[in-house]
């Protein structure tokens, strides 16, 4: 029976049988469908990457009002169809190292202040122009710009001087910055003709696929580059439809009924349920992403300490742990920093205590409710989460009032321009990436409106310090900063949850980065049906 098992399970990885009919002669020869699924999926991956077909993905986050411009990408769905068609000079690799895209290397100084990158040879943009140096140089200069609205702009101070050499990008930097590499990863930082300077919305780029169809905040279809570099390692299937389904109970249903093939963040408190429906899996990878409430400390009455004090004093991490991620989390402490970071350091754990934040409410001076904005869209649970805050608070005498915003225009509307809402971070992968994204002075993303001059000091300086131990601790004293003055109430940290139909496979468990595989799941995963 076992060599009748391996020889079917071989043909269906291989799509001589189909999986149905697998697994009807599986359970005819005494196998459960879980044991069948396990074999099938083992000979799958042995058999490798299937090339053909169509990948679909239900993800959420988007809105009519997004841009292809990868400058001004917030969220989920832009990421995954910025991955599609573009690349940035470096990516994450899934174990968190380096993983070389449109530079094929790169050289450093020994004080970490001039890096060298190499172009790769012979790499063209989809419309069939060679990828230059130049083309490097101009984006960077266009995300670094004084009038740029780049989601990468904090990044990038810092910058000297940078130029084009032959086939080599030259970055000179103020101050030693040992994590230059890591900070080019981002997502913003896709390397388009002359930097996007001519046409930013244009979705030109050196990814494996080219936008064939593209509907804002609703669908997105993607074909095959027939003249991508990297061939046979991504970009297996033949087209990639990136469906946005906001909602996650219809998201879910999605999945089920056979409309997508995997589906970005599963809601917590149904994924345990999800996980035991017939050809699905679930997968939970911790992170560093973290779910938010978000205060601008420039704008009243959030530009009182006692008053962010007391909120963060008045929230109950414990319970909102327990009743929003339902076990795929962790406590948070009102730092974006956790231990999925290289350097962290472990803190006095903030609690809940009604006493104190009834002290400093009452110190703050304030009188009156505080309106919170909130939305589905903004973290999966978010109205309920805030409700629980709102009970919260009010032991401790806070009133919280909870205004609940349309899920189109979330993030165009209400956050980063509201001064007190619910949000979400997916997390960098080193803390400098993270920390000058969201709340150096000078970051266009800095939600928080959290402008300190120690910090900044502080946070400059650490970039240029190459002892770890030193470094580690000033790290730990940037959290402090945050926890103690900031505007961040920040309870908890999210597993990446997702979900995958047997139509497609490759997943890679433990995936740093984002969620989905950072974002990668759909070019690097192939279709099995």
């Amino acid at each position: 029976m076992n060599d009748e098992l391996k020889y079917l399970s071989q043909r269906a990885a291989i799509g001589r049988l189909s999986r149905r009919s697998f697994l009807g002669r599986a359970s005819a020869l005494g196998l459960t469908a879980a044991t069948a699924n396990t074999m099938l999926a083992g000979a799958v991956r042995a058999a490798g990457p299937q090339t053909g077909g169509t990948i679909r993905v239900g993800i959420e986050g988007a809105s009519t009002t997004d841009s292809l411009d990868p400058a001004t990408t917030t969220n989920s769905a832009g990421t995954m169809v910025s991955r599609l068609w573009g690349e940035p000079l470096m990516i994450l690799a899934a174990d968190g190292s380096l993983e070389p895209r449109v530079a094929e290397s790169v050289e450093a100084s020994a004080d970490a202040k001039t890096w060298t990158f190499k172009v790769r040879s012979g790499m063209t943009f989809s419309n069939g122009k060679t990828v230059t140096a130049d083309d490097v140089l101009a984006t960077i200069e266009r995300h670094s710009g004084e009038d740029t609205k780049s989601g990468a702009l904090g990044l990038l101070r810092g910058i000297a001087s940078m130029r084009a050499e032959g086939d080599n990008f030259i970055l000179e930097l103020d101050q030693a910055n040992a994590d230059l590499p890591y900070l080019l990863t981002d997502y913003h930082l896709m390397i388009q003709p002359n930097g996007g300077k001519d046409d930013p919305t244009a979705a030109i780029g050196t990814g494996p696929y080219i936008l064939k169809s593209m509907d804002m905040g609703v669908r997105v279809v993607a074909e095959k580059n027939p003249n991508y570099w990297n061939a046979g390692e991504l970009g297996h299937a033949d087209t990639v439809e990136i469906i946005v389904i906001n909602d996650d109970t219809a998201r879910v249903a999605a999945l089920q009924s056979g409309q997508v093939d995997m589906i970005s963040r599963v809601p917590p408190r149904t994924a345990g349920l999800i996980g035991r429906v017939p050809g699905v899996t679930v997968h939970s990878t911790a992170g560093p992403g973290h779910y938010v409430f978000i205060m601008h400390c420039n704008t009243a009455p959030f530009d009182n300490n006692d008053l962010r004090l007391a909120l963060k004093y008045g929230i109950n991490r414990q319970e909102m742990v327990d009743k929003i991620l339902f076990g795929y989390g962790s406590v948070g402490n009102d730092s974006p920093i956790n231990a999925s970071y290289p350097l962290f350091s472990e803190a006095e754990q903030r609690a809940y205590d009604p006493d104190k934040a009834a002290h400093h409410f009452k110190k703050s001076g304030h009188d009156g409710p505080i309106l919170l904005r909130t939305s589905d869209n903004s973290f999966p649970g978010a109205p309920d989460a805030s409700a629980l805050f709102q009970q919260s608070a009010k032991a401790a005498g806070i009133p919280l009032e909870i205004k609940r915003e349309p899920n189109d225009g979330y993030w165009s509307e209400v956050w980063n321009k509201q001064p007190f809402c619910t949000s979400y971070w997916s997390g960098r992968p080193v803390q400098d990436q993270m920390l000058s994204t969201a709340y150096l002075s000078s970051a266009d993303w800095n939600d928080t409106r959290f402008f300190n001059e120690q910090f900044d000091q502080l946070l400059v300086t650490a970039r240029a310090e190459l002892d770890l131990a030193k470094r580690t601790q000033m790290y730990a004293d940037l959290s402090t900063i945050i926890r103690d003055e900031g505007g961040l109430i920040c309870p908890m940290f999210n597993d990446f949850v997702g979900a995958t139909s047997d139509r497609v496979d490759g997943w890679i468990d433990g995936h740093k980065g984002f969620g989905m595989m950072d974002m990668q799941a759909p070019l690097k995963m192939w279709a099995t049906a």
